[in-house]
């Protein structure tokens, strides 16, 4: 993979995250599916492959949710396409929003740790049981940038993503029987559009309280002038009252 690429890319959205602002944030429980390209390491021999993602997920607060996703990808081998090569896992992630009155999207930036699992054929001619097979499982982690309208009030939110998925796996086969190939991970580049969708109906704000009465609206001793303009506010009954609210002959 064009190392210097993804550098670029992750710190263009950087700079946006860094540069813009929103207020996104929802107290809701949300599913999330998405769809995208797994541009993959150029060491694995195999050609880029779409993927499938689905999760559910919760905003900590305004600026931080967390997600667990489910994902699934099928790519081919360069040089035999008839071998299986198949990969499936799951990853929690962090996301943490830009956030500002005003606006209805945020950029972000997330971090991911999780497990992917590879299931592939390999050649293992002239072994009677060619090809060979091999599953395994392992550790990976995930680092990226994205932007996602608001799901306040909402009944969907649209999201935008495009991350770096490490991938522990250091037992894939070589071309040849019975060799390994000489790496101890592999960096794919996932790029992907996805749909959040909370559960629930949306919190109602309650309603304001009701302001409280000035002085203009009272007059506490029923002499005809508010309280604001009444400067004798004991006046009794029976007497004249001037328009300062003080008796008169």
């Amino acid at each position: 993979m064009n190392k210097k690429l993804l550098c670029a890319a992750l710190m263009g959205g950087l700079s946006l995250a860094q540069a813009a602002n929103a207020q996104v944030a929802d107290d809701r429980w949300y599913l999330t599916g998405s769809a995208g390209m797994n541009i993959q390491d150029n060491d694995r021999d195999t050609r880029n492959a779409p993927f499938g993602a689905l999760g559910v997920g919760k905003f900590l607060n305004d600026n931080w949710s967390l997600d667990g996703e489910l994902n699934y990808q099928n790519p081919n081998f360069d040089d035999n396409q008839d071998l299986n090569w198949s990969q499936y896992g799951i990853s929690f992630d962090a996301r943490r929003f830009f956030n500002a009155e005003g606006r209805n999207w945020a950029p972000y930036i997330l971090m991911g740790l999780g497990y992917q699992r590879s299931e592939e054929e390999f050649d293992n001619f002239p072994d009677p049981n060619s090809p060979g097979e091999r599953k395994e499982g392992n550790v990976a982690a995930k680092v990226g940038v994205g932007i996602q309208s608001a799901l306040a009030g909402k009944r969907a939110a649209i999201r935008t993503e495009l991350a770096y998925r490490a991938d522990f796996d250091d037992g894939t086969p070589d071309a040849g029987p019975g060799t390994l190939r000489d790496e101890s991970w592999y960096g794919d580049l996932l790029a992907s559009v996805g749909v959040v969708i909370p559960l629930g109906a949306p919190a109602v704000a309650p309603p304001p309280a009701p302001a409280a009465p000035s002085c203009a609206d009272l007059d506490d001793d029923g002499d005809g002038v508010n309280n604001c303009d009444d400067k004798c506010p004991d006046s009794q009954a029976g007497q004249t009252i001037g328009p300062d609210g003080c008796p008169v002959p």
